[in-house]
């Protein structure tokens, strides 16, 4: 399934709109990132903990809008976009969002299984 942030896909053509689909987690601090975060303020230098939250909810926020949009009959997302917002103290929602679509190639619907998965980012286990 192509997922893209444009809203075509270089040698195909939108053959259906299916509509909008949506995906979201929302995930809390945990207390051991905030304190290694917390010494890592004091001398400056990315926060991996956080990192790593976040390259997770997307992943995690990205398979359920995939999974929708493959519900409605897409073969693509095209028009992708996140967004974040805090929902409490401690706690930040992400959401993925875009168009489901079909794509044609040469007149002819592309079988999920011609088209390459978006390459997702492997989230590592190692934490501050």
């Amino acid at each position: 399934m192509f997922v893209v942030n444009t809203e075509t896909v270089p040698g195909f053509e939108v053959a259906e709109a299916k509509g909008i689909v949506q995906g979201n987690t929302v995930r809390a601090k945990h207390a051991g990132r905030d304190i290694a975060a917390g010494f890592k303020n004091l001398v400056g230098g990315e926060l991996k903990g956080y990192t790593e939250l976040l390259t997770e909810s997307r992943r995690e926020a990205m398979e359920r809008m995939m999974a929708q949009a493959r519900e409605l009959g897409a073969n693509a997302v095209v028009n992708v976009r996140f967004s974040t917002s805090a929902v409490t103290a401690g706690a930040a929602e992400l959401y993925a969002y875009g168009t489901a679509v079909v794509l044609e190639k040469n007149g002819e619907e592309t079988a999920d299984s011609q088209v390459a998965p978006p390459e997702l980012p492997v989230s590592s286990s190692d934490s501050e």
